[in-house]
């Protein structure tokens, strides 16, 4: 079973995914076989080749595990944390462990092997944010899971192991570090004014334009003003909500046609680059607050993160996020 182990020096969690094991050469990384005309299990009629269904999107008269679907979730083949067992926290000298108990999904997006984010239509494109919505509404019942997080990798340079468009999800039993760090932040501001960081942000942005990529009805698309990476762009709701399942049909409309918009702008600003794209969203047991704020951050990869960057926490950014809000705006699309 895997792992969750404690770094007792800065609280952060890690998995050690046993059931994942490698040795020194399998870190050597071969081609895809899948980007050259290969076998795809993620494909309409590979149905059975994946683990069963957990939730499918489907036209009338079609089965679970058949084709048919629109959207698909399946649980991860090679999963960093199993589903069964109890979280059974212990200590083995100054250090904490638990059992690696969590669930990992994989959410597949469309039925076409080329259907990335900018060629979904919106409508497709909003069906795999209510799948997201969905999962978490239905894994949040389970009182061993603290947060969950919803991730995409998007190209080989972004850590996407399949070419065909797909999300995970990871419900994890503790809070990673990360947002921890974000819903602390946002709480010791409230503290002090009694107006949520994000919201205020949002105002002043929309107030300045600099940093605006696009605004919809319902939701704002900035560089934020500290990025750690060129062109790292946040998607925020206009409207305060801590947690994005309560999310209505409308938002989740305008929530597509934003995301939509921005990865076409950067497919034709940044020529179709590989970026990975994450939801931060309140941990599930916490009820609704008043100091959190959900949001997508989206990355491109084109630069690396190296020795400086591990070493210190800092991140060498060599693009103003001025300087990206204008390409981005620009962009004819």
């Amino acid at each position: 079973m895997p792992e969750l182990r404690k770094d007792p020096i800065t609280g952060r969690w890690v998995i050690i995914a046993t059931e994942r094991a490698k040795r020194p050469t399998d870190f050597l990384r071969e081609p895809s076989a899948h980007a050259h005309g290969g076998f795809c299990p993620f494909c309409p009629g590979n149905e059975a080749k994946t683990p069963s269904e957990i939730l499918a999107y489907r036209g009338n008269g079609s089965t679970p595990n058949s084709t048919g679907w629109t959207v698909r979730v399946i649980p991860n083949k090679f999963p960093a944390l199993g589903i069964e067992g109890d979280l059974g926290r212990m200590g083995e000298g100054l250090f904490d462990k638990m059992n690696g108990v969590g669930a990992h999904e994989v959410i597949i997006e469309t039925p076409e092997h080329e259907g990335t984010f900018s060629r979904l239509t919106e409508k497709g494109l909003e069906d795999v944010l209510w799948a997201y919505r969905d999962r978490i509404v239905d894994l949040r019942k389970d009182r061993r899971f603290r947060y969950i997080l919803i991730f995409k990798n998007h190209g080989e340079a972004a850590g996407a192991s399949l070419e065909h468009p797909h999300s995970q999800l990871i419900a994890l039993p503790i809070v990673p570090i990360r947002v921890r760090e974000e819903v602390d932040g946002a709480k010791q501001y409230y503290s002090l004014k009694e107006r949520c960081i994000f919201c205020d942000m949002i105002r002043q942005e929309m107030d300045s334009k600099v940093r605006v990529v696009d605004e919809n009805e319902s939701f704002v698309v900035i560089e934020p003003y500290a990025p750690r990476f060129p062109f790292e762009t946040w998607i925020l709701p206009k409207v305060h909500e801590s947690h994005y399942e309560n999310g209505q049909m409308r938002e989740f409309q305008n929530l597509s046609r934003a995301l939509k918009k921005l990865v076409s702008q950067m497919d034709q600003v940044l020529e179709r680059p590989a970026y990975n794209m994450v939801l931060h969203t309140s941990p599930v047991q916490e009820q609704t607050s008043a100091h959190y704020h959900w949001h997508i951050e989206l990355m491109p990869k084109l630069t690396r993160v190296a020795g400086f960057e591990w070493g210190t926490g800092f991140y060498i950014n060599p693009t103003p996020p001025e300087e990206a809000a204008q390409f981005l705006r620009n962009a004819e699309i």
